[in-house]
């Protein structure tokens, strides 16, 4: 999409682009995706048509970018952690407790997102999934690398303790407050704490 523009123009362009995610992510959660036209994005960006459509190819688009940036900052760093040093109880502890922080402080681009998702082209609902599969799947890699270290308890199948952990990590955007008595990072330990115990791996922490 951003076809032939040189490294110095992409420095110089790439606020339009925040700002169109931003004004983007701000009018989803107001007005719903399907109340949000093209035409209010850009205005509220600052923009022209135009310049959108430099960068995002439709709306759809521009939802699906809002989740994916997401997720790929939540992959970069789940690889960093499973490539990392320590046990594999310490690295999946880390794991589950970043993806909680990372979800809380970006909880209205996933709760804008998992809202509308429905509403995106069948193409790119699919795209979507594919991501999100990758992260689980190296998240279960983790769990299934404890299982056979026998550090991990190995009854329930890994691909079911993702299943379960992830639910709770989306039902999140449901009750979670940044102003709550617990911060991001404190109810991403707990979830972590839970999630080992679940695994009789007890608390890597103490």
């Amino acid at each position: 999409m951003l076809g032939c523009v040189t490294k110095g123009e992409h420095v110089k362009e790439e606020p339009v682009r925040r700002r169109l995610l931003a004004a983007a992510t701000r009018l989803f959660a107001e007005r719903g995706f399907e109340g949000t036209s093209v035409q209010e994005i850009v205005i509220a960006a600052g923009v022209t048509k135009g310049a959108m459509y430099h960068y995002f190819d439709s709306k759809d688009d521009l939802l699906h970018e809002i989740y994916a940036r997401v997720l790929r900052m939540q992959m970069e760093r789940l690889t960093q952690i499973a490539d990392g040093p320590g046990t594999v109880v310490e690295r999946l502890h880390a794991a589950a407790a970043d993806v909680v922080e990372t979800t809380t402080a970006n909880l209205d681009d996933s709760k804008i997102f998992f809202r509308s998702m429905h509403l995106l082209a069948p193409e790119t609902q699919k795209t979507v999934r594919a991501e999100r599969r990758r992260y689980h799947e190296r998240f279960r890699d983790l769990v299934a690398e404890g299982q056979r270290e026998g550090v991990l308890a190995a009854e329930v199948p890994a691909e079911l303790v993702v299943d379960f952990f992830f639910g709770s990590v989306h039902h999140l955007g449901s009750w979670f407050h940044a102003e709550g008595p617990l911060t991001g990072a404190q109810v991403g330990r707990h979830f972590a704490d839970l999630l080992l115990a679940s695994l009789g791996a007890g608390n890597p922490r103490e």
